[in-house]
């Protein structure tokens, strides 16, 4: 059976799952929501809304300089403990997350926070987009919203593909995480400098660096 977007986010937000797990618990339940529920917390992953609620404030800073210094990223991420904190696994995918953010340049972290202006600002391009295009006037806006969620893609982190694995999203790596640790996990908040912006220079291709970066 066909297992849609609508059923993929339901389940989501029932459990708090990451969204590949999600649909993988429902092609293994064959489409029942009920038991794919009862799979994901088998596998512990459900827990994950619960643990959403709790107050994360410890956590680390992270700097990351791509070699030659003309690309830094300061990353902060929170969880419950410093036990947590200096865990390995955490400390990867914090260090994971900052070589995505210094590779794919994001604006904002979820959604949420992109300000309702530019969301109707992008809208009216998309609209625009679809009617010169000469689609009918009844799939306008289903194109229209199709484009606000590539835009949400490519603009906000958790949104994003991860870079080392583009099956997941940075939002299913954290959940992913807070399943394995037991705690909630947060990113807070980031800043990326790079030499020369806003100026006029060469394109540099720092995806391609920054992946080169991770595999060593």
């Amino acid at each position: 059976m066909t297992i849609t977007a609508t059923d993929v986010k339901s389940l989501r937000e029932r459990t708090g799952a990451g969204m590949m797990e999600c649909k993988k618990a429902l092609e293994e339940a064959k489409g029942n929501m009920d038991q794919a529920v009862d799979l994901l917390r088998k596998r512990g992953l459900a827990a994950a809304a619960k643990k959403a609620s709790r107050i994360a404030s410890e956590g680390m800073v992270h700097a990351y300089i791509h070699p030659g210094g003309r690309l830094g990223v300061l990353l902060e991420v929170n969880c419950e403990t410093d036990f947590v904190a200096k865990n390995t696994d955490f400390q990867s995918m914090v260090r994971d997350i900052s070589m995505q953010i210094a590779a794919t340049n994001p604006k904002w972290i979820r959604r949420e926070e992109v300000p309702a202006a530019t969301v109707e600002h992008e809208m009216v391009i998309y609209r625009d987009q679809a009617l010169a295009s000469n689609k009918p006037a009844q799939v306008v806006e289903k194109i229209a919203l199709g484009k606000l969620e590539k835009f949400y893609s490519e603009s906000c982190l958790l949104e994003q593909p991860f870079v080392k694995d583009d099956k997941l999203k940075v939002a299913d790596l954290v959940q992913n995480q807070v399943a394995k640790l037991g705690e909630n996990l947060s990113v807070r908040r980031f800043v990326r400098f790079e030499v020369g912006e806003g100026l006029e220079k060469r394109q540099d291709d720092f995806v391609s660096e920054v992946m080169k970066q991770a595999a060593s």
